[in-house]
């Protein structure tokens, strides 16, 4: 018993040493995967200079080379998706400055670095900054979209903050002019480059919120080198920006160049020009909605003039083929009056419908926005009611004038007056309005009110 007890105890501890070592053991795979972490959690993102070697792009679109120095060497991977922001093709034997992350390429088990920048080296000092920076104001909340504001709808007064003798504040005035010329302007003249420019940039975004006589600012200038630029990537600039409670739109340079303004900012326009035009757009629309909605009151009042002119066309026919009498062609006379008088009004009411619209248009621009387009509104409402109410009461006229002549005519009908006992006597389909007409033995056709019969004449 105890010799098995012992054989037992032995068994079982050699069972979970064995265990434990298979615990312990990693494939391949598992190994290349924990030093892959371990390389991305612990360094993360690193800035390297160096020199360009193996410089190769295969079809996919990547770059692939190593990036040395003196003493060493290190793969690097730059995926199309980030090269194709970079302003220049790198070449063999030339001096960058690399943005990267650190990671392992797992089927070779080599690390190597996946670049999200290249700069080229004389740049690479200013960029650092910029890079530092930019992440500093994003782990603090600068750039994150729920603190931006929403740029009001219909802004009445605007503010630019530029210099004042800048080709940014004409572009600005010349686009606001042409599409939103009731929107008035104020201008906080400022350096926009040099070393005072972001201080004084500051200072008037701050004038510009203790006097609150704007309801949004455009802050920019036009294009230039990145030394040109530098003022838009302050940190003290780009704090007074986030801290504005006037909304602003960020316009510094063309559509390529990047800012810390443009990213803090509440809106960021590719140009001075591109953010009057983000500014004016409500406006615009506005315009293009009163343009549509006169153009469908003129159709639908062409159309109903339309529909009038061809029942005119109707009744004139109908009495036209209804009754051979004079009295007729005179009706028909009469109607053409009608029609052209019935034409001629509408044309007037529609004229004036314009002239006010545009006289409406013409106040519209010393008003607010909103007022403007409340008032139209109430003013097209009470266009379109009083001409409904005038086009129905001449049509009612109209109506009235035919039921008139309609019943003239039925009075003087023939069939009315043989009704009474006379009769109409034709000769070969001609009417014989004279007993002369007639000869001893003509063949003629009487026509009573209830039928018809034929006679001789013998007498």
């Amino acid at each position: 018993m105890l010799f098995s007890y012992i054989i037992f105890n032995l068994a079982s501890s050699w069972l979970m040493q064995s265990n434990q070592i298979a615990q312990n053991i990693l494939s391949v795979s598992q190994l290349n995967q924990q030093v892959r972490r371990l390389l991305e959690n612990s360094l993360g993102t690193v800035w390297l200079a160096g020199e360009i070697s193996n410089f190769a792009t295969p079809f996919s679109g990547h770059w692939y080379f190593s990036l040395k120095d003196d003493g060493a060497q290190v793969r690097c991977a730059m995926f199309k998706g980030a090269n194709r922001k970079a302003l220049f093709t790198p070449e063999n034997g030339m001096q960058v400055l690399v943005k990267a992350k650190i990671t392992m390429y797992e089927p070779r088990g080599d690390y190597q670095l996946i670049a999200e920048a290249i700069h080229p080296a004389g740049d690479g000092a200013q960029q650092q900054a910029f890079e530092q920076l930019k992440m500093k104001l994003a782990s603090e909340g600068l750039f994150g979209q729920a603190d931006k504001q929403s740029l009001p709808e219909y802004p009445s007064t605007i503010g630019v903050v530029s210099s004042a003798s800048g080709a940014a504040l004409q572009d600005i005035l010349s686009v606001l002019q042409r599409r939103a010329p009731a929107i008035k302007v104020i201008v906080y003249p400022a350096a926009v480059q040099g070393d005072a420019a972001a201080s004084q940039l500051s200072n008037m975004i701050e004038i510009a919120n203790q006097r609150e006589e704007v309801d949004l600012l455009i802050v920019g200038r036009g294009g230039g080198s990145k030394e040109d630029l530098s003022a838009f990537n302050d940190e003290a600039l780009a704090r007074c920006i986030f801290n504005s409670n006037i909304p602003i739109i960020s316009a510094v340079g063309h559509e390529v160049d990047d800012s810390i303004c443009d990213l803090v900012a509440d809106i960021r326009a590719a140009t001075p020009s591109a953010a009057a035009e983000i500014v004016s757009q409500q406006a615009s629309h506005l315009s293009l909605s009163l343009t549509k909605q006169r153009q469908q009151l003129e159709q639908s009042y062409l159309h109903l003039l339309s529909r009038l002119q061809i029942r005119l066309k109707q009744l004139h026919h109908q009495v036209e083929t209804q009754s051979p009498i004079h009295l007729l062609e005179q009706q028909q006379q009469r109607f053409d009056e009608l029609s052209h008088r019935l034409s001629f009004a509408h044309q007037q009411s529609l004229n004036r419908s314009k002239q006010r619209h545009l006289e409406a248009r013409s106040r519209l621009k010393h008003l607010l926005l909103e007022q403007k387009l409340s008032r139209h509104q109430q003013l097209l409402v009470q266009l379109k009611q009083r001409l409904n109410l005038a086009s129905n009461k001449h049509l009612q006229h109209q109506q009235d004038a035919l039921v008139n002549v309609c019943r003239q005519m039925d009075n003087l009908s023939p069939l009315r007056v043989m009704e009474r006992g006379f009769c109409l006597v034709t000769q070969q389909q001609k009417i014989v309005k004279s007993a002369a007409e007639l000869s001893v033995g003509d063949q003629v056709n009487i026509k009573f009110s209830d039928g018809k019969h034929k006679a001789t004449i013998i007498e």
